[in-house]
């Protein structure tokens, strides 16, 4: 009898990062207009009595040199000026980014699970497969794996909402210009603590997908739920999810982009004053611009790596069998 093949984890990391950055590469227009989106600022500007002949109502200015006011209107415009590269600007970063964190992710969780499985053994204290345990160890998985991959997220996020008048920069020199910046080479980790706030992303996802689960489990009452409901309450609790952490992202990408050009290349000090700046000077609603495409971005991601990381996974254990088929062949 032919021996099982045995999955490795690593089997797990490579085929979920391949999965990952196709997925990311098949959306990316999405990503670009998502973050341009966030980045762009507008100032409320009331009527003024001494110019009344030049404002008759609350007008909305656009303080950079372009706006879009919406998904389709952000696309014509990049499709205008830059062409359909404008599309894909930042693509080698934000495949590195990609790629890093999720093996920075797979590392850093199975480093802290040996950690916490050999504590537990010194002490007897008895392991358990909680929900709490596991989150706690995805959050420490996170929180490193953010602190190694946070300057490729702020090279990419530079490299995307990059102006078309803007001279076109590589990675390396768009690292040096952050590091010549004011910041120093502390600029190469701005949006690191609201990174850290954000790890409850996934902790709001899978809390409202249990609590909805019950309640559908005890209103058609069953004892299990189908593919159909799993996929609609996945996809529900993850649009929750969005809306009450979008404010500390839009946030996270106006921090690691260049500063607006109505604060006169002034950057922001941290996360509050991006969030109160944009509440004083654009309004609450603009807590969420670039909502739609995030969403968007989001489902499709999400579809389309569990779609393709299931095929990934069967080429890599064909290749693996056939490998070990082809050095028993070359034994005997």
């Amino acid at each position: 009898m032919a021996q099982q093949h045995q999955a490795s984890p690593w089997e797990g990391v490579v085929s979920g990062t391949t999965a990952a950055i196709l997925a990311s590469v098949i959306v990316y227009p999405l990503d670009i207009v998502k973050t341009r989106l966030q980045v762009q600022v507008q100032r409320q500007k009331h009527e003024d009595a001494n110019d009344r002949e030049k404002q008759t109502d609350t007008l909305k200015i656009p303080t950079d040199s372009a706006h879009c006011d919406n998904f389709i209107d952000s696309i014509r415009h990049i499709l205008c000026e830059e062409g359909i590269l404008g599309l894909y600007s930042g693509l080698g970063s934000s495949i590195l980014g990609t790629a890093s964190m999720n093996f920075a992710y797979f590392y850093w969780s199975t480093a802290a699970r040996r950690v916490q499985q050999s504590t537990f053994q010194k002490h007897g204290i008895p392991d358990t497969n909680g929900i709490a345990k596991e989150l706690g160890l995805g959050a420490i998985g996170g929180a490193l794996a953010q602190l190694c991959t946070n300057p490729i997220a702020v090279i990419s996020t530079r490299q995307q909402t990059r102006k078309a008048t803007d001279q076109q920069r590589s990675m390396w020199e768009t690292m040096i210009e952050i590091i010549q910046s004011e910041d120093g080479w502390t600029g190469l980790w701005r949006g690191f603590k609201v990174n850290l706030i954000l790890v409850v992303n996934p902790m709001i996802t899978y809390g409202v997908y249990q609590w909805l689960r019950g309640c559908l489990l005890a209103l058609k009452k069953t004892k299990g739920l189908g593919s159909a409901d799993a996929f609609l309450l996945g996809a529900l609790s993850k649009v929750l999810a969005t809306i009450t952490t979008h404010p500390l992202i839009v946030a996270k990408t106006m921090l690691q982009s260049k500063p607006p050009d109505c604060r006169n290349g002034k950057p922001f000090s941290g996360f509050t004053e991006v969030l109160l700046y944009i509440m004083k000077n654009e309004g609450l609603l603009r807590l969420y611009k670039g909502l739609a495409p995030q969403i968007i971005k989001g489902f499709l991601v999400q579809g389309l790596m569990m779609m393709l990381k299931e095929r990934t996974e069967i080429l890599i254990k064909r290749a693996i069998l056939l490998n070990g088929k082809k050095r028993l062949r070359s034994l005997k």
